[in-house]
């Protein structure tokens, strides 16, 4: 792995701009996937399954396919607007397929200016299927950020695998296509540089913690201890950032978030963060353009 081990108790304290403490990001992952793939294996369509029994990728499995589908029919909107009667900062994800068949998150997203982050080009092709073939890799990502250029009319700056499956070499073909930021790697509360031959790229972690496939569904959390959580780890992490600034990064799904029983979930928690001063609500694009003005002697 090209980047450096690095205990936080050995760093030098981050300041993030203009004397903010704590920068929060919160991602919406705008995905699609195929009804189905020309295999007899079983299909991993886009996350974790409300029904579990996997049926072959030749077989329909509307169950599965139309729950996920309410995200992009009925569950974003309801997303998007609670986010814009908020005033809140969201950014979002998007497969390459997202921007092909459902233009209109890509257009609702482009007005209010929100971040757009590569998401590969169908969420059930993982990238971990080319472990061992670099060009196959290469290629996808190339298809991939063409297609996004095109549809949200500016190149894309960073990538975040489908479902964090990425292979030792994604971080260097990103780099070569000029990208400036990568999601995949949860292991901090900071960026850091990873070394690639075309030159760093940052890493801004991404989150299955504070992830709403984690506490909805792994966990089966209730609205409000949900909500509860996300104030405990935004109350710590403002705490700690008085010292070294920090990320709060939430991951949202909006066929899983975006039901009408768990909205009060994130009016409790934005009216909680909006309420503090000093919080950078902020971009992987902004975090990755700052850090790489100012990273020198962050870790050593």
């Amino acid at each position: 792995m090209h980047y450096p081990w690095s205990p936080m108790i050995h760093r030098k304290p981050l300041r993030w701009p203009n004397g903010k403490k704590l920068a929060v990001i919160i991602t919406m992952n705008c995905e699609y996937w195929d009804l189905t793939k020309d295999t007899t294996e079983p299909y991993y369509a886009g996350g974790p399954p409300m029904l579990p029994d996997a049926l072959p990728g030749n077989v329909a499995d509307f169950p599965n396919f139309t729950w996920r589908e309410y995200g992009q029919r009925v569950g974003v909107w309801r997303m998007f607007k609670l986010f814009d009667d908020m005033g809140a900062r969201l950014g979002i994800t998007i497969n390459a397929k997202t921007a092909l068949e459902r233009p209109e998150i890509v257009a609702y997203a482009n007005e209010r200016h929100w971040e757009i982050v590569a998401h590969n080009y169908e969420q059930g092709e993982l990238l971990t299927r080319y472990t061992f073939d670099i060009e196959k890799e290469r290629q996808l990502i190339a298809a991939t950020l063409a297609v996004y250029e095109k549809a949200v009319g500016r190149k894309a700056k960073g990538w975040l695998s489908s479902s964090l499956r990425s292979t030792p070499n994604t971080p260097d073909l990103l780099a070569e296509q000029g990208m400036q930021f990568f999601c995949d790697y949860m292991n901090d509360e900071q960026p850091y540089l990873i070394s690639t031959p075309s030159g760093p790229i940052v890493n801004v972690p991404y989150t299955i913690e504070l992830n709403d496939f984690t506490f909805f569904h792994r966990r089966a959390m209730s609205t409000w201890d949900a909500a509860r959580m996300l104030k405990d780890q935004f109350d710590e992490l403002y705490r700690e950032s008085a010292e070294s600034g920090r990320i709060m990064s939430i991951g949202l799904h909006p066929h899983v978030s975006g039901h009408p029983h768990r909205m009060p979930c994130f009016r409790e928690f934005l009216a909680h963060a909006m309420g503090h001063p000093d919080v950078w609500w902020t971009t992987r694009e902004e975090i990755s353009s700052w850090y790489l003005e100012n990273h020198h002697g962050h870790i050593g």
